[in-house]
């Protein structure tokens, strides 16, 4: 009885020492996967407002439908392809840091396409046919169309961290939650919460909140000045 008296602080105490990482190693898979969903949705939704082609009105649809894109289907979906009897067990990135890179990626990214694609189709349909008459192509049009439209922009980039950073079931499915290596705040949250070690969780979900606070209000802030512009 007395050993474990003893060993739970200091089991606790490790646990603390882990805070600071556990932040970092989020912030860094959410951060990467949020500029693959900003480079793929940048593409793609700037595609979808200037070119006309077969198939256009489908991939809105799904665009805009997949804004609340189930985590844990991302995660299950992931798992069969990665994993050693899947299609791409063979590249070995189940239970990594790259799995979860990729299944933030899968759910970030239709939300910046979407939120793109209509400002860039709003700026398409005031300068479009002006850019064109002056000489522009339409894929030279995408560039200036997307310096008028930059706030937005931002604000579809800051939408998907939001999106990556508050994510658990897929990266728990897809990650393993291993400590040390695959472990973030939202999946810490839940295991802590899970053993009792209210003080660890607690601390995270506050840091969690601050984030979500933070993005929010840039969102806000950003979508206003926009609106003015």
């Amino acid at each position: 009885m007395t050993r474990i008296a003893v060993r739970a602080p200091e089991i606790n105490r490790e646990r603390m020492e882990n805070f600071a990482p556990i932040i970092g190693f989020s912030l860094g898979v959410s951060l990467c996967a949020t500029a693959l969903a900003t480079l793929f949705g940048l593409s793609l939704g700037a595609v979808l407002a200037v070119y006309d082609f077969p198939g256009r009105r489908v991939l809105i649809v799904l665009s805009n439908a997949f804004f609340g894109l189930p985590p844990v289907a991302v995660g299950l979906a992931l798992y069969l392809l990665l994993s050693r009897s899947g299609p791409l067990g063979l590249f070995g990135l189940l239970f990594t840091p790259g799995a979860m890179v990729v299944a933030q990626t899968i759910l970030a990214t239709p939300i910046v396409t979407a939120l793109v694609h209509r400002a860039v189709e709003d700026a398409w349909r005031q300068y479009g046919g002006a850019l064109l008459v002056d000489g522009a192509t339409r894929f030279r049009t995408i560039p200036h169309l997307m310096a008028m439209e930059r706030i937005h922009i931002l604000t579809a980039t800051l939408a998907g961290f939001g999106r990556t950073i508050s994510e658990v079931g897929a990266i728990l499915i897809v990650g393993g939650n291993i400590a040390g290596y695959t472990r973030t705040m939202t999946t810490a949250i839940v295991l802590e919460t899970d053993e009792g070690n209210l003080t660890l969780a607690l601390g995270l979900g506050l840091v969690l909140i601050g984030i979500s606070i933070t993005v929010s209000t840039a969102i806000f802030a950003f979508g206003g000045a926009g609106e003015r512009s």
